[in-house]
């Protein structure tokens, strides 16, 4: 182990050195089974076998804080007493699997919790296994309900890897097909860093994106446009925060046109941003639909759509799902939910995210290398740039990704141009931990 001292902390680097023959081995395996496209992080990946609240081990023994959660989804963190026991519980019924064409009692009672916190008058829910799947439901209700296959999407968004949620993903690196079921039209005002608005105020920003929507309305599409989707907070896009406002400004034209706005709250939702429990309500809206997944069952599979009752039962033909609302995953998921409100984890997201942004604020100050900071809650991006301009360094990432590994902390990369560092930990961070991560990102930074 390597160490020093920085800002008051502790900062310790491991040194990881040469990979096991064992990871050498599991890696090797790895690339002769698994596709090529399928990326690991770091020069040389690793194994997590063991994990407990907010800090994680490899098979080398090797322990790190957890600043990406798995990319957002063990949002309460790891070995949690609650969310096991219910999940063991479950279990010892020896009852794992029934389908959607039995009743769930325990999923009944989650839908009915997420339909009182939507927000949503009456509304229903549909359960579903991933993020991707949610938005392929919510992208098949509002289509079916509008009878019309238009859409629009938002520039630099990410909505899955299915062939529907493909096709509404405005980023370029995520989209692997031009062919889609869906016509799409992409508008302004996910990203503010690199948008031609960027030089304007919050509200002339969000007028001028407003303008932008209407005029791909009325040039781009037919009229009869299905709905618009929308990140709070474009999650793969590199955690691009857009002002307050923004989407509620959007709703008032979207509803001149008819056109339903479906809220992508994959990773924005259950508190995560701090300020509310969904991203949207940031915006001052209430969505016709959100969807929802990753934080909900702490590492479980589950994913769902929360609608309007009329447009949840647009669908006129036979529908289930196999393994969505499934009685592991919703008990899971309700011990999670439970945990998140009983600890009010809103709360924490908010406290720890502005300690970690105070600390974070003068990097752009203080490293050229630094574009942007920007975020909310624990959902924070570091835009990476070559110094003198806002060209993206690609390479920066990388190299923060690997010093922040080697100081002990896992942390995540996204991005248009994959030069954004993101910072994601569990929702139950501490202060001394958020210190601790703050310290080894600011000491792998300042290196750049």
């Amino acid at each position: 182990m390597l160490g020093g001292v920085l800002g008051g902390v502790q900062v310790h680097r491991s040194r990881p050195g040469r990979q096991t023959g064992r990871m050498n081995e599991l890696l090797s395996r790895h690339r002769a089974v698994m596709p090529s496209w399928l990326a690991l992080y770091y020069d040389e990946p690793l194994e997590i076998v063991r994990a407990e609240g907010r800090r994680v081990t490899d098979a080398d023994g090797r322990v790190y804080l957890d600043f990406f959660a798995g990319i957002l989804t063990n949002a309460v963190g790891y070995d949690i007493a609650e969310i096991s026991d219910a999940v063991r519980r479950q279990v010892d019924t020896g009852v794992l699997h029934t389908s959607t064409l039995y009743l769930i009692r325990q999923q009944v009672a989650l839908a009915e919790r997420i339909a009182r916190l939507s927000g949503i008058p009456d509304a229903k829910v549909f359960f579903t296994t991933s993020g991707t799947e949610a938005n392929e439901a919510a992208l098949l209700l509002t289509t079916t309900a509008r009878r019309s296959n238009q859409v629009l999407a938002l520039r630099n968004s990410y909505h899955g890897r299915a062939f529907a949620t493909m096709g509404v993903t405005g980023n370029r690196g995520w989209s692997a097909s031009s062919l889609s079921p869906v016509n799409v039209s992409y508008v302004h005002g996910g990203y503010v860093y690199r948008s031609p608005f960027r030089s304007l105020s919050d509200r002339d920003y969000i007028a001028a994106c407003t303008d932008d929507l209407r005029d791909v309305i009325e040039t781009t599409t037919a009229g009869d446009v299905a709905c618009m989707i929308v990140e709070p907070i474009q999650g793969v896009g590199g955690f691009a925060t857009p002002p307050d406002g923004l989407f509620g400004a959007f709703k008032e034209v979207l509803d001149e046109y008819g056109i339903l706005l479906v809220s992508d709250e994959v990773q924005t939702g259950w508190g995560r941003t701090g300020q509310h429990f969904w991203g949207i309500e940031a915006h001052g809206v209430t969505p016709d639909a959100m969807t929802f997944a990753k934080g909900l069952g702490n590492g479980l599979a589950i994913g769902g759509v929360v609608a309007r009752p009329d447009l949840m039962d647009s669908i006129d033909a036979n529908s289930i799902s196999t393994f969505g609302g499934n009685p592991i995953s919703t008990a899971g998921a309700s011990a999670a939910l439970d945990y998140v409100l009983d600890h009010d984890l809103q709360g924490n997201a908010a406290k720890q995210g502005q300690r970690l942004l105070t600390g974070l604020a003068e990097l752009p100050d203080r490293c050229a290398a630094v574009g942007d900071v920007r975020g909310k809650g624990l959902m924070i991006g570091i835009e990476l740039v070559e110094p003198g301009g806002t060209k993206p360094s690609p390479a920066a990432a990388a190299t923060v990704l690997e010093q922040t590994r080697a100081g002990g902390l896992l942390v995540g990369k996204g991005g248009l141009f994959g030069n954004v560092i993101r910072l994601a930990p569990p929702m139950t961070l501490t202060d001394e931990e958020a210190e601790e991560g703050l310290a080894i990102l600011v000491d792998a930074i300042m290196h750049l």
